[in-house]
């Protein structure tokens, strides 16, 4: 990957997990765990690789996105803000009466949004849908969904990810952000889905394992993709709270608030990593 733009995606990634922070902080509830380890996947979806317009957000060739993983809408959010599609100052909005930016992605009222999501293991059935459609009309539009690995503990999930294959959808593409955690504790604790890899293999998908944040490997997973003629699922390692030093790793983080201290001292060593990409 070009240098350059390397470095715009990750300072772009930093303003978007400030954004996280800061939302919800505002909104006092929130989040912040895994909103956190999906904002590199999001961020070079949205300013490196997927064909949208802001200015125009249902434009029909667009490519789509759906946040299965509708919790993680704070990072969503700021990744559209950050792109354009509204203000940032929506973002201290966040689940406030009368603001569009409520706890689940709304596409009826926040411009950018393809999918109402946030009931884990439905999304990338409408995922699959927009994808069988665009074969079915033809359209040369994309479909990319983002799933948590606690999510895929849903049998819905699979049978969606069988239909899919069934269907020879290579126009979907969907990432698991695997950070190991979900709200009751690590992953193999809970009902582990691992391999996660393996499972996907089963239900003919092809599978690519990644470091989910570095720009390079996902630049490199979503070219392979591409040349793919089967759908394709992207498993993503992340840290949970990654780029929070006491949110990382701590499934305390998964659906809590950071109080006004706690607040300070994750904008302070986000904004210390954004000086140093400067």
């Amino acid at each position: 990957m070009d240098a350059t733009l390397k470095k715009s995606l990750q300072k772009t990634a930093t303003q978007v997990r400030i954004g996280i922070i800061e939302s919800i902080h505002s909104a006092k509830a929130g989040h912040p765990g895994g909103s956190l380890s999906c904002a590199d996947i999001l961020t070079y979806l949205y300013f490196a690789h997927m064909n949208i317009d802001p200015k125009d957000p249902k434009k029909s060739d667009r490519d789509r996105l759906v946040l299965s993983k509708g919790h993680a809408a704070p990072a969503l959010y700021s990744v559209l803000a950050n792109r354009g599609y509204f203000s940032t100052d929506l973002l201290l909005t966040l689940r406030k009466q009368g603001s569009i930016l409520q706890g689940h992605p709304d596409m009826k009222y926040i411009p950018g949004v393809d999918m109402s999501s946030g009931s884990l293991g439905q999304g990338i059935s409408c995922a699959v849908g927009m994808a069988l459609s665009a074969k079915h009309f033809g359209e040369s539009y994309k479909v990319y969904a983002v799933l948590g690995d606690g999510e895929i503990e849903e049998g819905q999930v699979w049978e969606a990810a069988m239909f899919a294959a069934n269907k020879g959808l290579s126009n979907l593409t969907v990432f698991v952000d695997y950070n190991g955690l979900q709200i009751d504790g690590s992953i193999e604790e809970v009902n582990s889905a691992a391999p996660i890899d393996k499972k996907f293999d089963a239900f003919n998908w092809h599978t690519i394992i990644i470091d989910g944040h570095d720009f390079d490997q996902i630049e490199a997973a979503l070219k392979e993709a591409e040349a793919i003629d089967k759908p394709v699922a992207i498993i993503a390692k992340t840290v949970k709270g990654k780029g929070v030093s006491y949110m990382e790793n701590n499934v305390n983080w998964h659906g809590a608030a950071p109080n006004d201290e706690l607040t300070a001292q994750a904008l302070a060593e986000l904004n210390e990593a954004l000086k140093q990409l400067d």
